[in-house]
């Protein structure tokens, strides 16, 4: 696995210095920013852009939530992991539909702080345990009709296929050997699903898809 960058914003110094410290026995990591704000984040990301940051969610100033809208703006290669003592619903659809990659407590440990950072690069988006128990009871309520989009909501086969193994949280590449299509065919196919049902990214898309019983 080649190295991977990693940004973190939370206004607690001492969390920071914890979570780099908990972090520095995987080679693979590298911790190039800390920030105690949004604004903070923002201003470093300008100069030295990272593959991940992992983002608290209440802080001074620019809170974690636009912030993260801002990275999915102006940084949309970056992956943003929520770091949060929040275990609330309410903030999990509303940050995966609006630009997070995942979802972790704060009460995480090492080892899956490693796992979330490792598989948000690799396959965009990680889902643990608290975020997929969110999924299901999400799908088993009753959603809304949604009569606008009725039309936009019917998949080809072949679309309906990728949206399965994308949930299934295959990447691109394995996808296509899977299919056998091109990994750039696939990348389309999940691109033009995302610009369909205005997903930010490919957990946004995930999030979507389930909520919205688009799979089997």
């Amino acid at each position: 696995m080649s190295e991977i960058t990693v940004a973190i914003a939370d206004d607690h110094s001492l969390f920071r210095k914890g979570v780099i410290h908990s972090l520095s026995p995987y080679k693979q990591i590298r911790m190039l920013l800390e920030a105690g704000t949004g604004d903070e984040l923002l201003r470093g990301l300008a100069i030295q852009p990272v593959h991940v940051v992992l983002m608290d969610l209440k802080m001074p100033g620019k809170d974690g939530i636009e912030t993260t809208k801002q990275i999915s703006r102006d940084y949309p290669t970056i992956k943003v992991l929520i770091v949060s003592m929040y275990e609330d619903e309410r903030f999990v659809h509303h940050l995966m539909e609006n630009g997070a990659h995942g979802y972790l407590l704060k009460n995480a440990e090492p080892q899956e702080m490693f796992k979330a950072i490792t598989e948000v690069v690799e396959k965009g988006y990680y889902l643990n345990d608290f975020v997929n128990r969110v999924l299901l009871r999400s799908a088993g309520q009753k959603q809304k009709p949604l009569h606008a989009l009725d039309t936009d909501l019917a998949l080809s086969d072949r679309e309906k296929m990728v949206l399965r193994f994308i949930c299934m949280e295959f990447t691109a590449q394995e996808i296509a050997q899977k299919m056998e299509l091109s990994a750039r065919t696939v990348e389309s196919i999940k691109d033009r699903l995302m610009d369909r049902f205005g997903a930010k990214n490919t957990a946004g898309l995930v999030f979507f898809a389930v909520r919205n019983q688009l799979i089997d």
